[in-house]
């Protein structure tokens, strides 16, 4: 068994046994927060094939562990700046980070003081921006938690009123941490995908109509099928995405897509059962929705594609 895989394994195991372990216990029994950290900084100093592994069974769980925003995304950007205090705090997993990044929030900076919305940011303690060409640090003046259709991915509408910010250093690493922080949802979306796949496959072996089990009818067998192959081709497209922004716009993409119907399709098979509260499908499709939206829908991720497929402008 390879490092990733036993690193997925390992995060599985825990989340399984442990469903109610906060960040920081996550954080200290297996190392995630620290997880793309460089050792010399306490964490584990992982790449692309690991962070896949975790954030995939991450989805798999439908963990409610800042992990994207905090062990992907704020890392990635104190690692760019070269912040090593910061990610020596990420990495202990003390604190919870969030980055707001260009395009998605409406800043001014000025004379080192910010003032601004940011409509819709994954909730974190530490918030780390992109404004005005710099990265920075604030404290939001407000809060305000959102009533989410997922409640296991909480946003919140940070409003900054003339604070003082700390700068980290220049904006330069934006896109960068942009295609990481989508690379790793890609991830996510294929643990979810399969995890929907494997309910149906079970459910269809077990439900009996007209004296066989539905797996036996083909209609059900080609419907199997066809998601199956959504997750494998989903499964390796992410497992590219950490390479370049074309690479992740593909998998946020193909990914988003494949995970909707993935979700779809599990409730389908398991029929009225899988439209009541008590069965845990409607909270794979959720997840599936509300991530089509983080970084764009799929045709935001294709727009960006264009011009590399179609060499338009």
């Amino acid at each position: 068994m390879s490092l990733p895989e036993e690193l997925g394994a390992l995060v599985r195991d825990h989340l399984a046994a442990r469903p109610g372990a906060s960040w920081e216990e996550l954080a200290r029994d297996v190392g995630v927060a620290g997880l793309l950290v460089p050792e010399e900084h306490g964490g584990a100093g992982c790449g692309p094939a690991e962070l896949a592994a975790v954030a995939e069974e991450m989805g798999r769980a439908l963990s409610p562990h800042p992990f994207l925003q905090t062990a992907v995304m704020a890392v990635a950007a104190a690692s760019a700046c070269g912040a090593a205090g910061l990610l020596r705090t990420i990495a202990g997993g003390g604190v919870t980070a969030t980055v707001v990044l260009p395009g998605d929030a409406e800043l001014r900076l000025a004379g080192g003081r910010l003032s601004g919305v940011a409509p819709y940011a994954p909730a974190g303690e530490l918030v780390l921006l992109y404004a005005g060409g710099q990265l920075v640090e604030a404290v939001p003046t407000r809060r305000e938690a959102y009533l989410t259709m997922d409640e296991s991915r909480p946003l919140q509408r940070l409003t900054f009123e003339d604070v003082p910010v700390r700068r980290l250093g220049d904006g330069t690493s934006a896109e960068r941490v942009r295609d990481l922080g989508i690379a790793a949802l890609a991830a996510e979306q294929v643990g979810g995908a399969q995890r929907c796949l494997d309910m149906a496959v079970a459910y269809a072996r077990t439900r009996v109509q007209f004296g066989r089990p539905i797996g036996a009818f083909q209609a059900v067998k080609h419907k199997l099928a066809d998601v199956l192959l959504l997750v494998e081709s989903a499964r390796s497209a992410a497992r590219a995405a950490a390479g370049d922004a074309v690479a992740a716009a593909v998998a946020g993409s193909y990914c988003t897509e494949a995970y909707l119907v993935a979700a779809g399709e599990n409730i389908q098979v398991h029929g009225g059962i899988g439209i009541t509260w008590e069965h845990p499908a409607h909270r794979y499709l959720k997840r599936a929705t509300s991530d089509a939206q983080l970084f764009g829908p799929p045709q935001a991720h294709r727009a960006r594609l264009a011009p590399t497929v179609l060499g338009e402008p």
